[in-house]
């Protein structure tokens, strides 16, 4: 891959690790961002050898969500998240994937960052880094499919809570209020993901693809839908000058 931010390796026999590492712009969904991870998944999904990928960031940063730019531009009303600057929206890269996906979030994943992380199928969490759908800080409702894939995963009431009071949890947290996740120190998040990658990849793919396309049918079918009542949503909630305000002023 020619893309400098997203890196794609084969870590593991039938095991691909997509790595997102934009240190100058600590993984937001930058263009650059969003076109090598389209072009990882595009890699991933013509290779019959692969069996699960692992996703992941660097350091102390999973995702961080939408860029300064992007929100503003939305906020103007010159764009919709929903559109992307490859063929597919950044957030049903993982659910679209026919095979299985591990989101290793061993660092802070932020908005749509978050988002982005609870589409994989598998989900591991750092006790030391925060995780926040901080939507409604902006003073806007919720996107990227996370009002629909926040109570799937979730839960109703610890849904309600990321994305009404738009809170920041650290990992230890939401370990402690029953997140139905795995949950380690950052540094063996990348190993306990690759023990599970390595049990999933004893599996024959005709058998893995097959499960999850019968797992994920429902979701797959109902998100289209549920990004139409998002953007629906924005655009009531999006446009208010309060929230250009508060995008300058959290950003900076």
């Amino acid at each position: 891959m020619g893309n400098l931010t997203v890196e794609l390796i084969e870590i593991r026999p039938g095991v691909a690790l997509v790595k997102m590492q934009d240190r100058v712009n600590k993984n937001t969904f930058t263009r650059e961002l969003v076109l090598g991870l389209e072009e990882a998944f595009k890699t991933i999904e013509e290779n019959p050898h692969f069996k699960v990928v692992i996703i992941t960031g660097y350091d102390n940063y999973f995702a961080s969500g939408g860029t300064k730019e992007d929100l503003i531009a939305i906020q103007e009303g010159k764009a919709n998240f929903d559109e992307s600057p490859g063929d597919k929206n950044i957030y049903s890269l993982s659910l679209d994937c026919r095979i299985p996906v591990i989101a290793a979030m061993q660092g802070h994943a932020i908005g749509g960052g978050l988002a982005f992380g609870m589409f994989a199928d598998f989900i591991i969490l750092s006790r030391e880094s925060v995780y926040t759908a901080n939507f409604m800080k902006y003073g806007f409702t919720p996107g990227f499919g996370s009002t629909y894939i926040f109570p799937i995963k979730l839960g109703l009431t610890l849904a309600e809570d990321f994305l009404m009071s738009a809170r920041t949890f650290r990992g230890s947290e939401l370990e402690k209020r029953g997140a139905p996740f795995e949950v380690y120190p950052r540094k063996e998040v990348i190993k306990r993901a690759l023990e599970l990658a390595e049990i999933i990849a004893e599996k024959p793919r005709i058998s893995l693809v097959t499960l999850k396309d019968h797992l994920v049918a429902e979701h797959r079918k109902k998100i289209p839908e549920i990004i139409k009542q998002e953007v629906a949503m924005h655009d009531l909630t999006f446009h208010q000058p309060e929230v250009k305000e508060n995008i300058k002023k959290l950003y900076n």
